[in-house]
């Protein structure tokens, strides 16, 4: 098996060098990953300028490492040109939860569609993040026994996975959608200039069955997804009521 491992924290990150370490247990590995930290960038694709590749500055024990200057879909695009098409795509392991609403922005799941574009099985892996790094070591088996349930399953082309800090067990659950309030934290840099920080207050709790329900709960989070996102119900009901010809 040829896996093709990317994130959007950049090559530097201790996330992808525990992924690829965990992923040579199940086949052949190279890293294509930004040279930059590319968090929160979504599915962008650098297409006003071209891109390059080079050597990655850091080894990874033995495995084939490069940094791009595009991001994770750009990654994804690079890597399986000058591979023959991997089998599979890993992006992360991210440093940060990629749970419900987030999915929408976040570069470490774009990577994982990107590679189900263009036909291949796309894994997104993702912890959250606190005062300290996370301990890859104590999720090292949970990491392994999710790749191995994901990889052997030929069903299953585009998951989302989050692991809580210290894992009770595994859960398949699906994507947690709730409502959030916008706010905007207004600050001052050091020279005195006035800036602001995005971000939201969750107006709901965690729904049990949800990914979110289940890190908060110490589970690790499965979630199959699909790229088509058309509301399969509500069109169904508008070719009824609004026919057209």
């Amino acid at each position: 098996m040829k896996i093709l491992v990317t994130n959007d924290d950049g090559i530097y990150s201790p996330g992808i060098a525990a992924l690829a370490k965990i992923a040579t247990r199940f086949g052949e590995v190279k890293i294509v990953a930004p040279d930059v930290e590319q968090s929160s960038m979504g599915h962008a694709i650098t297409a006003s300028r071209p891109l390059s590749y080079k050597k990655s500055p850091i080894t990874f024990e033995g495995i084939d490492a490069y940094r791009v200057n595009g991001t994770p879909a750009d990654c994804v695009a690079l890597g399986q040109h000058l591979w023959d098409k991997p089998d599979v795509v890993l992006s992360g392991i991210n440093m940060g939860p990629n749970l419900g609403n987030a999915m929408w922005h976040s570069g470490t799941l774009a990577a994982a569609k990107q590679a189900v574009l263009f036909g291949m099985k796309g894994i997104a892996l993702s912890t959250p993040v606190g005062k300290v790094e996370p301990d890859f070591e104590a999720l090292d088996r949970f990491i392994e026994q999710t790749l191995s349930i994901l990889l052997k399953n030929p069903d299953l082309n585009l998951i989302n996975v989050n692991f809580p800090h210290q894992p009770v067990g595994v859960r398949w659950t699906r994507q947690s959608v709730r409502l959030y309030d916008n706010k905007i934290e207004p600050g001052l840099d050091p020279m005195g200039r006035k800036h602001y920080w995005f971000t939201v207050i969750p107006l709901e709790p965690s729904e049990e069955g949800t990914d979110r329900w289940a890190v908060e709960n110490d589970f690790v989070s499965i979630t199959p997804l699909r790229l088509d996102l058309t509301n399969e119900a509500e069109l169904a009901k508008a070719l009824l009521k609004y026919p057209v010809s």
